[in-house]
């Protein structure tokens, strides 16, 4: 028996609603086993960040190499890099250790509007780590920050983004649309050869802390089960909407609270 094992590179949320800790928690509603690497300490509850301890860029190496040298991992998600030089690190340990799958979500701001990556370091996302991934996550107001545009505000709009995105080096792109308006929201996945649609009911909820973090961490649980990415996706877009579904049934903080990542099981 073979057991599908997932790595989250990633930083801590000391409320355990997003970062690492939706990630591990993602892993684990879906089946995978996830290991982890550990980039930055936040202190953060569902109101907001109050601190960011970075982690040493050689430490993140020797936790990834930790992982890879005794687990057969087989996707990668990568979420809060904080800084360049953790960036750097990364990239040279994925350079070595050659992963089948990586998912990057390019964290920049948090659900409580806190800045979670310096601005001097979204170029090294740019150029060292978008290149290397199998496909990048960002929402709306990140695809328009990696390149320097306004938000995009239509469907040819965005299509057109996630396409300028593709030319920085990835494979795919799956631009999500929780942070535009109307009836659905529409994530669109697009890669060199077509750009496919994916809707869903907005819900009426503000309980929507670590959704990015959590859909990111559940396509990236699907390439470690064996999915094709097309698939990985849709499934991660049926689970997160009925986690975000599912998420009052909690009442966690005064803030944006956090999904329901078991869902299923209580």
């Amino acid at each position: 028996m073979t057991t599908p094992i997932a790595l989250t590179i990633a930083g801590s949320d000391s409320s355990g609603g997003a970062g690492i800790q939706a990630d591990l928690k993602t892993f684990a509603a879906l089946g995978v086993y996830g290991a982890s690497a550990i980039t930055a300490l936040t202190a953060q509850n569902t109101q907001g960040v109050t601190g960011i301890h970075a982690v040493p860029a050689d430490f993140v190496t020797a936790q990834i190499d930790a992982v890879f040298s005794d687990l057969d991992v087989g996707a990668v998600k990568i979420g809060m890099v904080a800084q360049a030089a953790s960036i750097d690190a990364i990239a040279a340990a994925l350079s070595r250790w050659q992963p089948r799958h990586m998912v990057l979500d390019p964290v920049m701001v948090a659900t409580s509007g806190d800045r979670l990556l310096a601005p001097e370091a979204v170029e090294a996302l740019r150029t060292k780590l978008i290149p290397l991934a199998s496909v990048i996550t960002p929402n709306l107001p990140e695809a328009a920050a990696l390149l320097g545009e306004p938000v995009a505000a239509s469907a040819a709009a965005i299509e057109g983004q996630g396409r300028r995105l593709l030319a920085l080096g990835c494979r795919a792109v799956l631009i999500k649309g929780g942070h535009g308006e109307g009836a659905e929201s529409i994530d669109y996945l697009v890669d060199s050869r077509t750009t496919i649609a994916l809707a869903a009911p907005r819900l009426a909820t503000g309980n929507t802390h670590g959704t990015g973090c959590s859909l990111s961490s559940a396509v990236a649980a699907g390439l470690a089960r064996g999915e094709d990415l097309e698939q990985s996706v849709r499934n991660a877009k049926a689970w997160i909407s009925a986690a975000i579904t599912a998420a009052d049934r909690f009442s966690v903080g005064h803030g944006h609270g956090p999904i329901h990542h078991f869902h299923r099981y209580y």
